[in-house]
This record gives C-alpha cells, structure tokens and sequence, in this order.
C-alpha cells in the first residue's frame, strides 16, 4: 500500500514538473558556450603545440583564446538577443496600438487564432472576448505573436549564461596546458576535450529530455573534425618554420 502511494506521488510530481522547453533558453546558452569553450580553447592550444617546443606559448595561447572567447561569447549572444528584445517589443507597441484604433478587428483575429486551433466559432468567440476583457493585450502577445515567459528573449541572462559556460568549459584545456607532459600534449587536449564535450553532451541531453547517444556522437564527431583541421594548420606552420 505505501509503496503504491510513493509510485503514485511520483507520477503525479512528473506529471506537474516543468516541460523541457521550459528550460531551453539557458539551456542552449549554457550547452553552445561550454562547448565553445572546451572547443575553442583546446583547439588553439593543439594549434600552437604543434608548432612549438615550449610549454609558454601553449599556455598563452590557451588562456587568450579563454579570456577573449568568454568576451566574445557574452558580447555576442547580449546584443543577439537584445536585436530580437527589440524586434518583440515593437510588435508589442504595434499591437497596443492596433487595439487601441480597431479593437473589433482585433477582437476577429484572435477568434480567428482560436478557431484554427480546433474550436467551433462559438467557443472560440466567446474564449477570445473573456480574455480581451481580462488583457487584451497579454492574449494578442502570447496567441497572434506567440511571446510567452518561456521563449521571452533576456539578453542579460543568455549573455551571463554563455561568457560563464565558456569559462567553465575553458578551464578544462587551460589547466591540460599547465599540467600534462609537453611532449604528447597534443594528444592529451584532444582526449581529454573529448572527454569534457562527451560529459557535456551528456549531461545537455539528459537535462532538454533528448538522446543521449546521439548528442554524444554529434560532439564528438565535430569535436574531432575541429580539433583536427587545427591541428593540421600547427603542424603545416612549423614544417613551413623549420
């Protein structure tokens, strides 16, 4: 008896727990900058390894490409997203001014929304004229534009989001620079890179509700082309130095 009462608490506690979407703006903000992070900073450091002797340069590069890519990141998904803010607050403006000068047609275009959706022209008459009077203008928004809290664009919090993912996925290869033998280094960024982007394809999988395996095989996949090609560009500079 108790343990079909847990069962049952547990399947009502999945039934009331938030939808993956719910989570896909930090989550995809989160996921691209520690995967830029690893990526990109492992990337640079196995560039120039391959051209050099010495562990300075290495380390160097590794933490410019850290410091510089965390900025990069931050400043380029805030103003991303701030580009699509705008975009959504001047159709928010336009809309209250529509309502303002035509509600009546207003009034037809979210009867009509309702109506596509599956209800009979009665019930979607009478759903579209209660909510007009509770806020016409959060129903417009969220039915005709379709803007709601989930996908509501917040530069501030995308853009904190990527420059610390970055960060955190960039330490991984930095401390790599720092500690392993120079001689194989290169090889040990690269397993170790795909080890970090493995885990994190993982964890990004299991968290937005998605395959695991197939995360796991698209990180990996162009984890390796990325890390190779560069590589290659350290290998064929220092035949061209020597």
């Amino acid at each position: 008896m108790i343990l079909k009462m847990k069962e049952s608490r547990k399947q009502t506690d999945d039934y009331l727990s938030p939808h993956f979407i719910t989570r896909s703006n930090w989550l995809r903000a989160a996921v691209l900058g520690a995967n830029d992070g690893i990526l990109s900073t492992a990337s640079i450091a196995i560039g120039v390894a391959a051209a050099s002797s010495t562990r300075e340069p290495v380390i160097l590069a590794a933490i410019a490409g850290l410091v510089a890519g965390a900025l990069s990141m931050a400043a380029g998904e805030y103003v991303s997203v701030s580009s699509q803010t705008d975009v959504e607050n001047a159709d928010i403006e336009r809309e209250k001014e529509e309502l303002a000068e035509m509600p009546e047609i207003e009034l037809q275009r979210l009867t009509e929304i309702y109506e596509k959706r599956g209800l009979k022209k009665e019930t979607a008459i009478i759903v579209a004229k209660e909510l007009t009077e509770k806020d016409a203008l959060s129903a417009h928004v969220r039915d005709e534009l379709g803007i709601n809290e989930i996908n509501q664009a917040k530069p501030v919090q995308a853009a904190f989001a990527s420059g610390a993912a970055f960060t955190a996925g960039g330490i991984m290869p930095f401390m790599v620079t720092l500690f392993l033998p120079l001689k194989s280094i290169e090889y040990s960024l690269y397993g170790l890179a795909i080890f970090f982007l493995i885990i994190l394809g993982a964890v990004a999988a299991k968290t937005g509700g998605s395959s695991v395996i197939k995360a796991i095989i698209r990180i990996t996949f162009w984890g390796t082309v990325a890390m190779g090609l560069t590589a290659l560009v350290g290998y064929l500079f220092n035949a061209t130095v020597g």
